[in-house]
This record gives structure tokens, C-alpha cells and sequence, in this order.
């Protein structure tokens, strides 16, 4: 269970996908540069949609920095069952509307058999009519459980980021076994902070809790001094803010700035060496569930992603140098993992439309898939399919990340 070689249909090819290794292929919303075919067979198309400027940056950056290496490696190795890998990206600016026009074009004028991405849940959100109407599977990158439920309305769409449910209990469960029964939420207006804020509202009296003030914010908002200044007039005995890296950094700044001193906890969304960067002092203390590969070192032997994290830390930051792993690249690399495992057993010669059937398919039936995230089980009635135990607590603590272990 600590490698996907049994899902292969050619060792070498799977071996690569362990080692991991890169795109030579890049793209953008003026035209892509496809990868050097490896053999002669047609290429195997796969669209990619991150946000590498904008609003979500800090998060797409290494999730194409990450299939960069991927494809590389396995068109090294010599393809997916002799077809070269082709990966057409395109840069969604973090823009919901430009997402779906690049989705399109990648549907329609690429004619790739499957997409990987987006970034953010409001991108992910804004293409799932595209790919259900087009009928190709869509992996997603992003958080909110929106994305993959209902299932009966998310036939062809799956996801790799742990879901708000399981990240917001994460939290919950911390905040009761230490004796938090009061707590003000303070989160993002986008559809990633507004799903986590669905859950916390709806969860946390589960849990012994309750929210004494919600406060809300845009993700552009370059001070949030004044929802704080309301969460301090209240008896609050901790703050969970929802967003992603970017704004979170300047909602600990500014606690900092108001001498509050209950604890902060974030959501995933924070599990980026850039939220400490921006952050800064005001990082320190700050509490937040993500995947295990921010501790790695940490991670015992027996556990059944160390091997997968530990090769994925070291090549990513062999290739880029002076960069530390991230759990969004994680994202990314189980994404583009899924796809080449279903188009690893995949039939010859068929259509674009069966092969994009086909594709999804045999998604739906990965079976214990260790990957970055956590370990994925998919069937007909989870498009998520994360096995428990995928998530760690972790506190920042003098500008590190350390497991909180209870």
C-alpha cells in the first residue's frame, strides 16, 4: 500500500510517476507548447487549469511547477503504454469566467481527454457544467465539497484536496478536547471560505461549540482590522478564519496589530511556506489541519504515505531549488496520477468521446491510491474518496511547521 505500482499496466511508467519528474510542455491562454512526443503513437492529451497569477498564486505556481515534472519523467520513461503524455495548460488568472472560456478551449480546440485543476473552488465550481455537458472527467484541485456532491450530479467530476467537513472537524475536535466552547469565524467571501463557513456553522454545535460573531471579508481586502476589532469586543475564546494563504496572512497581522491573544486557526488553505512568508512574527502560534507533507520528517515508517511524501519532498525541491514542497502540488500530483493510471488501462484506438468515458471510468475504480493528499478509494458514490488518517493538526512555531500531535 505504499506505492500505486499494482495499479500500472507498465511498471516503468509507474516507477517514473513514484520517482516523479517534469513537464517539458507549458502553455497559455495565447496558444500551449505541446511536450516532444516519445514515441510514435499519438499523443495522450491532458488539459491543465491553474491559477499561476492572481488572487491563488502562491497555489498554482507549484501545482504546475509539480506536473512539470511529472510529464517530463514519464515521457522519459517512454510514455503511457507508448503514447507520449501531452499536457496543455492554461493560466486561469484565478478568474472563475476565464477558467470556464480556457476550459472550453481546452475541450473543443485541444481535444484533451481529461482536465486536471483547477485551483480554486470558485474556478472548479464555475467549469462543472462545462465538463458534464462536454462529458470529460474533471480532477480538481480545489477544497470545497461542492465540487464532488452530490455525486449524482458530479458524474464526471472527482477531487483530490481534503474536503471542508474533514478539515473543519479536525479543528472542532481539537478546540473541545482543549476546552473552547466559544469561537468567531472570520472568512473568506468566495466559494472556498463560504463553504468552510457552511460547515462551521452547521458543525460546530456538534462539537460543544458555539460561534459568538461571523465575520466575513473579500479575498482582495487588504485589512481586516475592523471585523477583528468586533471580534474582540467579544467573548470569543479563539478565531477560525477560512481562506486561503494570501488573505489569512493579513488576518494574523492584524490580530497581531490588535494585541489579540486568543489563539488563530486557519483553514488547509494556509499550508504554503508563503503564509508564514507574509505573515511573518504574527505566523507563529497559528493552528490549521493540512496534509501530512508539511511534517514529513515527522511521518513514522509504518505510516503508508512516507515513502510517497519523502520521493515527492526531494524531487520537487532537488528541481527547484531554494523552494520548499507543497501540499497544493500534492494536489496536483494526485490528480495528473489518477488520469495516468486510468489511461494506463485504457483500450487502443478509441474515439475522443469513448476514450473520455473510458478515462472516467477507470478513475472511479482506483482502489487504495497512495498519494500526497492522503490515500484515495474512489467509487460510484465518492468522487473524493480520502481514506482516514490523510490529515495532521500542525502548528507554525518560530516560522516552522510542527505536528500537533494529541
Amino acid at each position: 500500500m505504499r506505492n500505486y505500482l499494482k495499479y500500472a499496466v507498465v511498471l516503468t511508467l509507474l516507477a517514473a510517476l513514484l520517482a516523479l519528474g517534469g513537464i517539458s510542455c507549458s502553455g497559455s491562454e495565447e496558444g500551449a507548447t505541446p511536450t516532444p512526443a516519445a514515441t510514435e503513437k499519438p499523443a495522450y492529451k491532458v488539459g491543465a487549469l491553474f491559477s499561476i497569477t492572481g488572487a491563488n498564486s502562491n497555489l498554482g505556481l507549484p501545482e504546475k511547477e509539480t506536473v512539470d515534472m511529472m510529464v517530463e519523467k514519464i515521457n522519459a520513461a517512454g510514455g503511457v503504454n507508448g503514447h507520449p503524455l501531452e499536457l496543455i495548460f492554461y493560466d486561469t488568472e484565478t478568474d472563475p469566467a476565464k477558467c470556464a472560456t480556457l476550459a472550453t478551449r481546452l475541450i473543443e480546440q485541444d481535444n484533451v481527454l481529461a482536465i486536471i485543476g483547477p485551483t480554486g473552488s470558485p474556478e472548479s465550481l464555475a467549469i462543472i457544467e462545462t465538463v458534464t455537458t462536454a462529458k470529460i472527467p474533471l480532477i480538481s484541485c480545489a477544497a470545497n465539497i461542492g465540487i464532488v456532491t452530490p455525486v449524482s450530479e458530479r458524474y464526471w467530476v472527482f477531487k483530490t484536496p481534503q474536503a471542508d467537513k474533514e478539515v473543519a472537524a479536525e479543528i472542532l475536535r481539537y478546540m473541545q478536547a482543549k476546552g473552547i466552547t466559544k469561537v468567531a469565524i472570520i472568512t473568506d467571501t468566495n466559494a472556498f471560505g463560504a463553504g468552510g463557513r457552511t460547515v462551521l456553522k452547521r458543525d460546530a454545535v456538534n462539537y460543544g461549540i458555539t460561534i459568538v460573531d461571523d465575520q466575513t471579508f473579500a479575498s482582495e481586502d487588504t485589512s481586516m482590522q475592523s471585523q477583528l476589532t468586533h471580534i474582540k469586543g467579544t467573548d470569543a475564546q479563539a478565531v477560525i478564519c477560512w481562506s486561503t494563504d494570501k488573505p489569512a496572512a493579513i488576518v494574523a497581522q492584524d490580530m497581531k496589530t490588535l494585541q489579540m491573544t486568543i489563539p488563530l486557526f486557519c483553514s488547509h488553505g494556509i499550508a504554503n511556506a508563503a503564509f508564514i512568508t507574509n505573515a511573518g512574527a504574527a505566523a507563529n502560534g497559528v493552528i490549521f489541519p493540512a496534509g501530512k507533507l508539511l511534517v514529513v520528517n515527522e511521518v513514522p515508517a509504518t505510516d503508508p504515505q512516507k515513502d510517497v511524501l519523502t520521493q515527492y519532498k526531494a524531487d520537487y525541491e532537488t528541481k527547484y531549488a531554494g523552494k520548499k514542497a507543497s501540499t497544493f502540488g500534492g494536489h496536483a500530483y494526485d490528480s495528473l496520477s489518477m488520469v495516468v493510471i486510468a489511461l494506463g488501462k485504457i483500450q487502443e484506438g478509441l474515439t475522443t468521446a469513448a476514450t473520455r468515458q473510458a478515462v472516467r471510468d477507470q478513475v472511479e475504480k482506483i482502489q487504495n491510491f497512495v498519494g500526497i493528499s492522503g490515500v484515495f478509494t474512489m467509487s460510484a458514490t465518492d468522487h473524493l474518496g480520502m481514506q482516514p488518517g490523510s490529515l495532521a493538526l500542525i502548528k507554525i512555531v518560530d516560522g516552522k511547521w510542527t505536528w500537533l500531535q494529541q
